[in-house]
């Protein structure tokens, strides 16, 4: 039992850790379930239910912005999410079978680094500051951007703070608008995963349920209070060449095992 807590506090950690960096949560997850895991169903269940944490982060975080309830933001938050949605419930599934290892993550890691280190070396222009100040038709294709996180190692928040950037967003409204567009993104994934991976859960493994959440929920707020004033002084560089070492680093160790 000892081992299996200290299991789900490990997972939480890095499901705190990775959520809203532009590294991919569910890729690292993945990766580290080739180690560290428990049963095939609860390991997937437990998976899930740890995200449930890094949503709670965001909502506490920004409590003060979330209410009382600003329509206007929330319903561009909903057009953003409405490809995610429609795109999850065709091809979720299929996604999940075929996509889930770890060469699609290694290479998905190692494309984004790429393609962050592009975006990066080019100067755009900021076109707005504020998700009032962006258009219905704007905050829909970066849900359509958002997608490309269903490849596993892409990374939600890098596929929507690009999309926003490459829009016209300043960086500070892009990694705004990531965390917002997160949470209906997040909890309609993980409650569509807890309802089809539903399982009789045992004593034990509520507590270890209990670990994870809180430990992701705990790392996500600093990390989402990290990465708001990282921002503020340097770009996603750093993270593009963690992603592009890490993916390489995979490639080689899985050729070789």
């Amino acid at each position: 039992m000892l081992f299996d807590i200290i299991k789900s506090v490990l997972l939480g950690i890095i499901e705190g850790v990775t959520e809203f960096l532009p590294i991919s949560s569910t890729g690292h997850l993945i990766l580290l379930n080739q180690w560290i895991y428990f049963d095939k169903q609860f390991t997937e269940f437990f998976d899930i239910f740890i995200q449930l944490g890094a949503i709670f982060a965001v909502i506490f975080y920004f409590r003060k912005k979330l209410w009382p309830i600003n329509t206007g933001v929330w319903l561009k938050v909903l057009v953003a999410v409405i490809p995610a949605l429609i795109i999850g419930a065709v091809f979720g599934d299929y996604i999940r079978e075929t996509l889930f290892n770890f060469w699609t993550v290694a290479l998905s890691l190692i494309v984004g680094g790429i393609i962050i280190l592009v975006v990066e070396k080019n100067n755009y222009i900021v076109k707005y500051d504020s998700i009032d100040s962006i258009s219905y038709k704007k905050v829909f294709i970066i849900g359509l951007i958002q997608c490309l996180a269903m490849i596993p190692g892409t990374s939600r928040s890098a596929s929507t703070i690009i999309g926003a950037l490459l829009l016209g967003a300043s960086r500070s409204l892009a990694v705004e608008f990531s965390f917002f567009l997160a949470i209906p993104t997040m909890i309609a994934a993980s409650g569509y995963g807890l309802i089809k991976h539903g399982l009789i859960i045992r004593g034990s493994e509520i507590i270890l349920l209990t670990l994870g959440f809180l430990t992701s929920f705990v790392v996500a707020l600093m990390v989402i209070k990290f990465l708001i004033k990282y921002i503020k002084l340097h770009n996603f560089t750093l993270f593009a060449y963690y992603r592009i070492i890490l993916g390489v680093f995979v490639l080689i160790y899985f050729y070789y095992l």
